[in-house]
């Protein structure tokens, strides 16, 4: 099931690409536009909506947007949803109270507020709808079964493996550990004046490695080109890692130079095209992963465990996502938008777990 080579195509884009999916940090500095701040109602509504599923002993797993109910906050999030998919291709939503919440809690309103932008898709092997980005003192570079989140240090410009990736933040570390996001439509046009030859091999196939998580029937590795023409949409689905970390399969052939140089010259502009979020406590941040590469700076934390840096994460899978070519499903398991995303193996439970392991 792992040769898709009929599905890749070298297709590309028939020029520059134009709209609100191209965009420089610069043009975002110093404007709020794209942060949504939450009204005292809209707050109170997330808290009735706790109160009801708590009052009817719903468990995290069941709010949806037929249980978790916030019609004026739900409107607004219709639209928030709307720029993401296709806009600019992120958002923050802001002021969530979460330092007077729980984990339970914030966990709620969190769950209950994704699921009105898309489905939650699980993020690991384990079945986790419900991520926890903190610390755990693990090195990816040491284990290749290792994932990002739950390691210290910066992480490098990458997609997650779903639609639209959403963080709490629930607590901020001592300095640094800024999110970094960039447009990769902007990114593509750049390396298209700079370096065509570079940009045409990101169109064609790469191997990438599963870590472990390997779904019923498939190999432990994938191959599927960093960009893809579709229906009118560019995709992008880059981790440098798990590409990096492929070569540990003989079948494989090692990468090329060129590749290795497309992908250098591709995280080098992201440096420069991309934007700085300080995401404060409270903060909801939403990125497309088709259109928008994110990373994170290096932080240092605070030497107390419970003062540590802490976000809570979903995947989310919107019913109105964009077509995806059919290579994606070697790693979205479908293309069917709202069902699609999300790492399904053949021992996975889907849980919302409340600890990060």
């Amino acid at each position: 099931m792992n040769d898709i080579s009929d599905d890749i195509s070298a297709v590309m884009p028939p020029g520059e690409l134009t709209g609100p999916s191209v965009w420089y940090g610069r043009d975002y500095q110093g404007r709020d536009d794209w942060v949504h701040h939450l009204s005292g109602a809209e707050i109170a509504e997330v808290e009735s909506a706790i109160a009801q599923a708590n009052a009817m002993g719903w468990e995290i797993m069941d709010l949806s947007p037929e249980t978790f109910e916030i019609p004026r906050l739900g409107e607004r999030l219709a639209k928030i949803r709307t720029e993401i998919l296709e806009g600019c291709g992120f958002a923050v939503i802001r002021g969530l109270p979460v330092e007077g919440y729980d984990l339970r809690t914030a966990a709620m309103a969190f769950f209950g507020i994704g699921s009105h932008i898309g489905t939650p898709r699980s993020q690991n092997s384990e079945g986790h709808l419900l991520g926890h980005v903190c610390d755990l003192s693990h090195n990816p570079a040491e284990n290749p079964h290792q994932r990002g989140y739950r390691a210290a240090g910066p992480l490098g410009f990458h997609t997650d493996s779903a639609d639209i990736a959403a963080l709490l933040t629930s607590r901020k570390s001592k300095s640094g550990g800024d999110g970094k996001i960039a447009s990769s439509v902007t990114v593509y046009n750049e390396m298209r004046r700079r370096s065509p030859a570079l940009l045409r091999a990101l169109f064609g196939p790469v191997n990438r490695d599963r870590r472990g998580e390997v779904p019923e029937g498939m190999k432990p590795w994938w191959t599927m080109p960093i960009y893809q023409w579709h229906a009118g949409y560019l995709n992008s689905h880059f981790n440098h890692g798990y590409i990096l970390s492929s070569d540990r399969f003989d079948e494989l052939e090692p990468m090329s130079d060129i590749l290795k140089e497309a992908f250098e010259v591709l995280m080098d502009i992201c440096e420069e095209v991309h934007l700085k979020v300080d995401y404060q406590p409270g903060d909801i941040g939403l990125v497309n992963n088709h259109q928008i590469l994110h990373g994170r700076a290096d932080y240092e934390d605070w030497p107390e465990v419970e003062r540590r840096r802490y976000l809570l994460r979903l995947w989310l899978s919107p019913k109105d996502g964009r077509p995806l070519p059919a290579a994606y499903a070697q790693r979205y398991g479908n293309v069917e938008p709202g069902q699609r995303g999300g790492i399904i193996c053949p021992d996975t439970k889907l849980k919302a777990p409340l600890e990060p392991i």
